[in-house]
């Protein structure tokens, strides 16, 4: 059984799987994965040069990884402006804060001309304090956000957050109408039928076995080559192990999510029935929303932790952190307390050590392009993604090709085990003190330094 959302597009789309790739194939662009990243990149590359033979080569069925299973949270850069301030300096930072709210909208604009059921919903976002120690904890970055003239967030009255968000649990909340919820199986799998359209030769089934470098560069594959004038690698969280050389430049780590049965009388009652998502100011976030057949999803990140960047089980079974999350569901909404859970489910997510992706040239070379570490939050940015690859990918001067996002890594976890030891005692003690500041207690000075060390990347795993 795949995750809830992917098998539920599946479901609704009765489409044949696009055969693996049998002997070799010539394009012009070879592109390694079938996601948001590879999908939009295809259809970017496509939109500005029609002609280009384009291959896809996807190593399951496209949708099956993060892109399928994530929270379903179209979210911008506006609450990491102060990463992106410290890391590319003013004009960009407030540059790609626009881009990353512009192309939330061009996705509903997108699935809207091309006949993508997504359940798009453009209804904004609630940041939220749900405990006395969160209060106050997006008031510096909008203070910045509204100095540089970019600030979409107005702080609501207490009585509006609570019923926008149907849960008193809320204690103070900001509301930006730049965001958007979908059903991130059907995006990914609408995205592939309009792809297929345009005439790119998609091969699922088919992992890469090998790259070779040169012109053209060869990718293997078991059953045959594909010989491409350009690669464009949009593998995610499976780069690290593909490639040894960014075995540092990320950890994997889950993100966990449970559903309801549909329950759309309960949730009109407790006044959540927009596509609002609503997060709260923790670490590793609570994030929520409904959905347009009127179940509730929430998930929280940071929970599994993947030594040496490897691709766990787990990540293909239901949550094992499923009583948790019930528990969660039902302190925020205890009419829901109830509801039965339709599933559960969790999956790798790339957290690289800013808590942004990175896009370069694989080994330095002009001709094999790579982006990830959407560190849980790509659904928006992932169209960014597209932008940045397809314009590497045509050889274009453009913001996106000069942009210091396209610098690869900025940055390098320690190897393990110091890695997977340390990011263990970084989530206990973010448990612990998360923990004591919900209950109104100081936790351990010890615990808050070392929650320091996960904060400085910002939020966690939310989309």
């Amino acid at each position: 059984m795949r995750p809830f959302w992917l098998q539920q597009a599946l479901d609704s789309a009765q489409e044949a799987v696009c055969p693996p790739l049998q002997g070799d194939a010539r394009c012009d662009v070879c592109i390694v994965g079938g996601g948001y990243t590879g999908l939009w990149t295809a259809l970017m590359l496509k939109e500005a040069v029609p002609a280009l033979d384009i291959v896809l080569i996807e190593a399951d069925i496209c949708g099956a990884g993060a892109s399928g299973r994530n929270g379903g949270c179209a979210l911008s850069w506006s609450a990491k402006y102060f990463t992106l301030e410290r890391l590319f300096g003013v004009a960009e930072a407030v540059r790609l804060v626009r881009e990353s709210e512009r192309s939330i909208g061009e996705i509903g604009t997108f699935c809207a001309a091309n006949g993508i059921d997504c359940d798009y919903r453009l209804d904004g976002t609630l940041y939220t304090a749900t405990n006395a120690a969160q209060v106050g904890a997006t008031d510096a970055v909008v203070a910045a956000l509204e100095r540089k003239g970019i600030n979409s967030f107005s702080r609501l009255p207490l009585e509006q957050v609570q019923r926008l968000a149907g849960s008193a649990r809320h204690l103070e909340g900001w509301f930006s109408p730049a965001a958007a919820t979908v059903q991130p199986g059907k995006l990914v799998r609408g995205l592939r039928r309009v792809a297929l359209q345009r005439g790119v030769r998609i091969h699922e089934g088919t992992a890469m076995t090998g790259l070779e470098h040169g012109t053209p560069v060869q990718v293997r594959t078991a059953q045959g080559t594909v010989r491409a004038d350009r690669v464009v690698l949009g593998l995610n969280a499976w780069m690290a192990r593909a490639f040894p050389q960014f075995e540092r430049s990320v950890a994997i780590v889950s993100s966990d999510m449970v559903i309801t049965e549909p329950c759309p009388e309960l949730l009109h009652q407790i006044g959540l029935d927009s596509g609002i998502s609503v997060l709260d100011s923790r670490i590793f976030v609570h994030y929520y929303h409904n959905t347009s057949d009127g179940r509730l999803m929430l998930g929280k990140g940071g929970n599994t932790f993947a030594y040496g960047g490897r691709m766990l089980p787990v990540f293909d079974q239901p949550s094992p952190y499923r009583p948790l999350l019930r528990e969660s569901l039902g302190g925020f909404f205890p009419a829901l307390a109830e509801v039965p859970l339709a599933a559960s489910w969790n999956g790798p997510s790339d957290r690289s050590v800013t808590g942004l992706p990175f896009f370069g040239r694989l080994d330095g070379q002009g001709n094999v392009f790579y982006g990830f570490g959407y560190s849980g939050s790509g659904v928006g940015p992932c169209h960014m993604g597209g932008q940045i690859l397809s314009s590497l990918a045509l050889g274009l001067d453009n913001p996106w090709t000069r942009s210091p996002l396209v610098k690869g890594p900025l940055g390098l976890f320690p190897p393990e085990p110091i890695r997977y030891l340390g990011s263990l005692m970084v989530r206990n003690a973010i448990r612990r003190k998360e923990r004591a500041e919900d209950r109104g207690l100081r936790p351990r000075r010890l615990d808050v330094r070392l929650a320091r060390f996960a904060a400085a990347a910002g939020k966690a795993d939310k989309g």
